[in-house]
């Protein structure tokens, strides 16, 4: 089987069907973050607002079986390169790019989650005025933040990704997102407040 990175895994939620459906919203209705983001990606695009998707992962078949004549099963590949960042689009004429992860910990974002070449990607973006950002969620706190490339990118250097970032850091310099409504999460608020011709399209600090 081909495991894609940064995929988030979902969460099987058992209920019993004589209990009535509760309110659907992020919190309950089992929705993975990434989920969320590509059903913000489709309300974006649906509404003419945004033309924005997931990166496809290039990846090199080896081995296939055929359990059934229908049916073809990939038990063997391998990633043809590197991937750069999960999500790429264009809004209002300005490039978007930008990467997401996720954690369970509560007072940091391990700095492991992403790549050298990841953050060189972000830089060489930043460098052709692009709007680059990570979106980072606390599935436990349920804190999700906009945290711009340049800030993200200083604090990788100091030690080269080995510590962790502590959530202090992202409050201070990211922007909180609400999750939950209509799309699920609303990254082009932030974007539309805080971003255009703001600090994401200044170079990083050398």
């Amino acid at each position: 089987m081909v495991n894609y990175p940064h995929q988030v895994s979902r969460k099987i939620q058992s209920q019993k069907r004589a209990f009535p459906k509760k309110e659907v919203n992020f919190a309950n209705r089992g929705m993975t973050f990434e989920t969320a983001i590509n059903d913000s990606n489709q309300y974006y695009l649906a509404h003419g607002k945004a033309v924005i998707h997931k990166k496809p992962t290039p990846v090199q078949i080896v081995k296939v079986d055929y359990p059934k004549r229908s049916r073809a099963k990939i038990v063997e590949a391998y990633f043809r390169q590197a991937s750069t960042t999960d999500y790429s689009g264009v809004y209002k004429g300005y490039y978007i790019d930008f990467e997401a992860k996720e954690t369970r910990q509560k007072t940091s974002m391990p700095m492991k989650n992403f790549h050298a070449h990841q953050i060189e990607h972000m830089g060489q973006v930043l460098a052709q005025r692009g709007i680059c950002f990570v979106l980072l969620h606390f599935s436990t706190l349920k804190e999700t933040y906009l945290l711009p490339a340049a800030p993200l990118i200083d604090f990788y250097h100091i030690d080269q990704g080995t510590k962790s970032m502590p959530l202090e850091y992202i409050r201070k310099y990211g922007h909180p997102i609400i999750m939950g409504g209509y799309p699920s999460l609303p990254y082009l608020d932030v974007i539309e407040k805080n971003l255009l011709g703001g600090e994401t399209v200044e170079e990083p600090k050398s």
